[in-house]
This record gives structure tokens, sequence and C-alpha cells, in this order.
């Protein structure tokens, strides 16, 4: 298949914002799609090269592509860079400069999407003495082959990043109406899809068919092979794989007690809801591993915890659910997610680190028990289950602290009990409930405290790309330290923005107030001059290295812009250090 045919399905998903004619483009492509290119094509549409489990990044930086158009059009880098700073796209850079390109290419060949697909896998492998020259000449190659359209998705591509507005859901949706109409030989118009889609009709059953095979393999491009090559019973001899992730079930929030019960039905299970950091953790034999609830690979990053379940976790094969939390090895308290965080990306001098802040596992939930699935056990089953199984050991590995009760008086006194300990609030759970992985239903809730706000001042940013190329998108906050007259950092934020004035506070508004107070910049990193004061919500204050406050805000988002205040009448460094013993 050639690329072209895919840049274009790329440009019309570009071209609009409804889901049904996103889903309509892809259905229509999908079913003309050859069975031997669907796997490839259907990842290729989500901006992969690699399935998303697969611990693999392509890890090509701007200024290598940059080189590689200078390398394939002829035209100069600073003359690329400065289209670049105007689109604030380096793909619709791409397109533009391919459009135009000067250098003669009499060797250039129409790529495939083979092509494409192959050789940006091989680019993520290529390592060693001379490894960046070589991938300067594969990337050049591509793009002095592509035409103007495929240069701009092939840069995304590369980048990561392609920007076409298709979510899960969609390409879910998709498979499924392209199935049902290759299967039934019919052509469904986007406006009658509310026909097909209602309850109980054939082709809903066919999503919900795709959506319970997508829920334990992570993986549409696998599902959609099975499907258009091999019928869609062939879905029901998926299995789990221990060494494969599983999105996480998630919880929703309440305010109080009365709230919770009422969401997951009375008696029901309530556990502490630990500050740590969550783990889905598969076993297979003396095989280990380690993921993420974004499915990140962590297995080396955590050696501990994986000699942990070795030890301690009785069964040939499972996949347990659990939160590893950090303790001081000498005080025995428990410290903010922050300490432990910095471990996912770390590379070198991971065993002194795991010393000096080492975690304790605790496991709430099993997904996963020697050769079956147990996602549709019920919770209290499975409860039982991780109960037989594994050793409990303090401070190493233990089950998630849990009382089973239909008493208001005993959960707001659990809840207590659990602050107390330094956890984040507790869980509510449904005795009776299934597992459902990457879903946010209504019996798994969560409780915590609601914090206050904080009036801080705006000290720096990031321009932004794609449709917020013009404005800042990304802000860098900063507290007031009368003691030494400083603006000390302690977070970012880019939530609670609206993309229109009349919705809220805009980034265009936000963009204009900060303007005239820049004072310097590198690339898209820009510094400003303290001025503008912001009302900032949050979660949660935690100790941060990263930050020169001390401290850092825990998932920050936008109230309001504060213009009564004055940047050292915001919140001081003294308020935010009460606020975080208090906490």
């Amino acid at each position: 298949m050639d690329y072209l045919d895919l840049a274009k399905v790329y440009e019309q998903l570009e071209s609009t914002t409804k889901r049904i004619e996103k889903t309509k483009i892809i259905a229509d492509f999908l079913k003309e799609c050859p069975p031997k290119e669907i796997e490839k094509v259907v990842l290729l549409l989500q901006g992969l090269v690699f399935p998303k489990y697969e611990d693999k990044k392509i890890g090509i930086a701007s200024k290598l592509v940059v080189k590689a158009l200078n390398t394939a059009t002829g035209i100069p880098a600073d003359e690329i860079e400065r289209n670049w700073k105007k689109t604030g796209d380096l793909g619709e850079t791409a397109h533009d400069i391919v459009k135009r390109k000067r250098q003669h290419t009499l060797f250039s060949s129409d790529l495939t999407c083979d092509k494409v697909y192959a050789t940006i896998r091989k680019l993520a492998d290529i390592e060693g003495t001379g490894s960046t020259d070589l991938k300067l000449k594969m990337i050049a190659e591509l793009l002095t082959s592509a035409k103007s359209s495929e240069a701009k998705y092939i840069t995304r591509l590369l980048l990561e990043d392609l920007r076409i507005g298709l979510g899960e859901g969609t390409l879910r949706d998709a498979i499924a109406w392209g199935y049902y109409e290759k299967m039934n030989s019919v052509n469904i118009a986007a406006e009658n899809e509310s026909i097909f889609f209602g309850k109980d009709t054939e082709l809903a059953k066919i999503r919900d068919k795709i959506q319970e095979a997508y829920d334990i393999t992570n993986d549409y491009a696998e599902i959609a092979k099975i499907v258009f090559a091999q019928g869609l019973e062939k879905l029901g001899e998926l299995e789990l794989d221990p060494l494969k992730p599983v999105k996480v079930m998630l919880a929703q929030k309440v305010k109080n007690t009365a709230e919770a019960f009422e969401r997951v039905g009375k008696p029901a299970a309530l556990e502490y809801k630990y500050d740590g950091f969550r783990m889905l953790i598969g076993k297979q034999g003396e095989s280990i591993t380690i993921h993420t609830r974004r499915l990140e690979n962590v297995t080396a990053q955590f050696p501990e915890v994986a000699k942990l379940v070795k030890a301690n976790v009785h069964c040939h094969s499972c996949i347990i659910d659990g939160e590893a939390v950090g303790y001081d090895p000498q005080t025995k308290k428990y410290v903010p997610f922050q300490n432990i965080s910095q471990r996912i990306k770390r590379k070198y001098d991971i065993e002194e680190v795991a010393k000096d802040v080492p975690v304790e596992l605790n496991i709430f939930d099993i997904l996963y028990y020697d050769g079956k699935s147990t996602i549709n056990v019920p919770f209290n089953e499975r409860r039982k289950i991780i109960e037989k199984i594994i050793t409990t050991k303090a401070f190493h590995i233990n089950l998630a602290v849990q009382i089973t009760t239909d008493d208001e008086k005993k959960a707001n006194a659990f809840y207590q009990q659990s602050l107390n300990a330094g956890n984040e609030g507790i869980m509510f759970k449904t005795l009776t409930a299934p597992y459902k992985p990457g879903s946010r239903v209504g019996y798994m809730i969560k409780m915590k405290p609601v914090m206050e706000t904080l009036d801080l001042v705006i000290v720096g940013g990031e321009w932004g790309e794609g449709k917020r190329s013009g404005w800042i998108s990304s802000f860098v906050l900063a507290v007031y330290d009368p003691d030494t007259d400083e603006f000390l950092e302690i977070g970012k934020f880019g939530t609670g923005v609206k993309e229109k004035s009349e919705e809220g506070t805009s980034f265009d508004e936000l963009t204009t107030l900060l303007k005239p107070h820049i004072k310097n910049e590198k690339g898209r990193e820009i510094i400003i001059k303290p001025h503008v004061v912001v009302e900032i919500a949050f979660e949660e204050i935690q100790k941060s290295p990263s930050y020169s406050s001390g401290y850092a805000l825990r998932f920050p988002r936008l109230v309001r812009v504060r213009d009564d205040r004055k940047p050292d009448s915001c919140s001081t460094l003294g308020q935010v250090e009460d606020m975080y013993r208090e906490q």
C-alpha cells in the first residue's frame, strides 16, 4: 500500500473534529486495506511503529529532523528553523519545505507504508558510534522520496506527535464499523451511525467484543488483524499474558462516606489509598515484569520489587495490581510520591537509589492467577486469592489495609486512621464487582481531602505547538519568599486554561497578559518577569528537589487570574510550609 494513501487519511482525520466523521473515514479505509498490511496500518494510524506495551521509543530529536530536511531538500537549516518557529509544528514545516525543495531527486521512489514502517522501526535500534549519521541518512532518504503531505506525517511520526485527534474509542468503533460493512456488503452513511450503535444492535455487539479484546491485549493492531483476516469469533481465543501490561482500573472521586456508600453499595470493602506509584506486576515462572498505569515497563528501575514478588508471591503465573510506597529507611515513615517517581526514567545507580529510598509494595487486586483470568471474579473472591498466595513482610510486601463495613462512623474513623498513617485517603470497593481494565467505574471510589488554593506568580513558560502555536501553553509557577525577596518555583500548570475566552480564562488571554513581561527566550522556553498572579487549585503539596522552593504541587490547575494581587502579595513560602505540615 502506498504511504500517500495513508497520508490522505491523516489529512482527512486532521480536517474534522467530529468523531463520527473520523470513525467513518477509518472504517472505509480499513475495510479496503489488504489483510497483510492492516496490522502496520493500524499502528501507523495511532502514530506508532511499536505496540504501546513494548518498551521502545523511536527517540528522534527535532534537531536531527531539521538536519535531515536540510539534506533532503537543500534548504538551509536556519531557514527551516525560522519556518518552524512560525508554524509551531515541524511537520507543517516539512510540508512547506518539501513542497518547494531545491534538491534534484533523480533516485527518489514512491513510498509504501511498509517502507516507512520498517525504516522508522529500525531507527529505534541504532546505537553506538556513527549512529547519528546513520539515522540522519535514513530519515533523509525517506524525506527525499516523500511528497509534501507524506513529509508532514513522516516528521510527526518520527517525533511521536501525529496530531490527528484519533482517540482509542474512535479507533475501536471504526474497526467494528469497517468489519460490519465488509461482512454485510453494505455502506452505512455517517449520519445513520446511531441506528447501528444503539443498544443491543449487531454493530454495538461487535464493538463490545472488540473492547473486551482490547481490555486484555492493549493492542488494536493485533485485534484489527484478527478481525479482518480471521473473523470476529477468533477474538474469543485471546487471553491475558502475564508479562504484557493491562490498563489498570481507575476510581471515581467522592467528597464523603455517605456519597461513597451510595455509589458502591453496603457493605463495602474500604482500603487505604496509598501515596505511591501504581504498579501492575506480571509473573510467569521466574520472569517478572513491572508496568506503570501508562504501560511503561519499569522492571529495571525497581529490581527490589521484582525480587519481592519472586520470593513472596506463591504461584506459577499471575498479574497483581498494587502501589509501591517510598519510605525513609531510618525513620520508617512514608515519603511523598515525588521521591520515588524520579526512578521511572533512571538508568544508572539504580541499586544505590533503591537503598536510599526503598519501597513497600502494597497489593490490592489480582487479574490473572495460574493460567486463568480473574477479571470477572467478584472482588471479595479476588481478595481471598491474594491473601492465599502472598507472604507479607513489613516494609517490603503487604496486602492493602482493609476493613469491610456498612457503618459511616467506622468508615470515617478508618479514613482518619489512613490519613494519620500518611496516606492520601481511602478507597471504597463493591464486594461483588469485576475488575474493569482502563475504566472509571462506579464500584471503585476514592475519598481524599479537598485542598485549599494558592495565589502564585507565573515566572516562565513554553510556547505551544499545533493549534496552540503562538500561545504560551505551559506555565511555570512561583511562590514568594519575603525573607529573600525571591520568587521560588513550585511547579507547572496547563490545566484549567480554556481554548476559547467565553469558556473561561483562555491561552490567548494569558499570553496577551504575559507577553510584555517576557525577559528571555530559548527555543520554545521562555523566562517571564514576575507580574501576573493566578489562583491555583491542587490536590496536594509534596516535597520536591526539582523546584527551588523545595515543594511541588500535585495536579495544579488554574482557577482564575488575580488582577487584584501584586506579585509580592501572593502566597508565601511560609504559608506553603504550614500547609504541607497540616496535610
